[in-house]
């Protein structure tokens, strides 16, 4: 399963406050049994003489756009010293209500390269994640797959080129899916509706960003 190496951005220490900046997803994610609530367990256990803290950022039916909207608001003036951006759904999931309201894939490369430059002038370590799904079947047979295979290339390519952090939650998904899902349900196994995550989904997000950061979940 695909993660990234935790690197001197990203490794933990005394007096971090990470931000989790994003959608519905990242503002589900502080329920009790959301992936930000299960990291802070991990960071609390594992680093209990450390002061470690976690925000979570995330609002309902945020696209890349809204993210630079408010990212001084939310983000820059809380002075972080590294910001979680998990976005990229609602760029493509809005299409289905209304084609024309897509993001183009040009637009979102700008949108997210411009907002994590400008948090990385703030002095802050950055994470970009790719999304995960939107439909749960095999890979290339949900409708906007491509769509979001073409948004998380983006995400890599853009961390890859500015030395960020990339935590691969589309492929994640991916390889969890193809050995867990024979029956080829299109939700119920890491998502509760094709995109909001389940409690295995919660579960495999912050198994995922904890390696990314440089901890285990166990």
């Amino acid at each position: 399963m695909t993660t990234a190496r935790a690197d001197s951005n990203t490794r933990l220490k005394n007096g971090d406050r990470i931000i989790f900046f994003g959608d519905s997803l990242t503002e589900l994610g502080e329920a009790p049994k959301g992936y930000i609530s299960l990291i802070k367990n991990v960071i609390e256990r594992d680093h209990p003489k450390e002061n470690i803290e976690l925000v979570g950022a995330g609002i309902s039916g945020d696209k890349v756009v809204d993210l630079q909207q408010r990212v001084h608001r939310d983000v820059v003036e809380k002075q972080p010293t590294l910001v979680v951006i998990f976005i990229g759904i609602n760029d493509v999931w809005c299409s289905e209500d209304d084609p024309q309201s897509i993001t183009p894939p040009a637009k979102f490369k700008m949108k997210l390269e411009n907002l994590a430059a400008l948090i990385a002038r703030s002095g802050a370590g950055i994470v970009l994640c790719t999304p995960t799904v939107i439909g749960e079947r095999k890979i290339g047979t949900n409708p906007l797959d491509s769509e979001l295979d073409e948004l998380s290339q983006i995400a890599r390519n853009i961390a890859r080129e500015n030395n960020y952090s990339i935590c691969d939650l589309r492929q994640g998904f991916v390889d969890y899916l193809n050995s867990h899902n024979d029956e080829n349900v299109t939700s119920g196994l890491l998502t509760l509706d094709r995109v909001h995550l389940s409690d295995s989904g919660n579960a495999l997000v912050s198994k995922l960003m904890l390696a990314t950061l440089g901890e285990k979940q166990t």
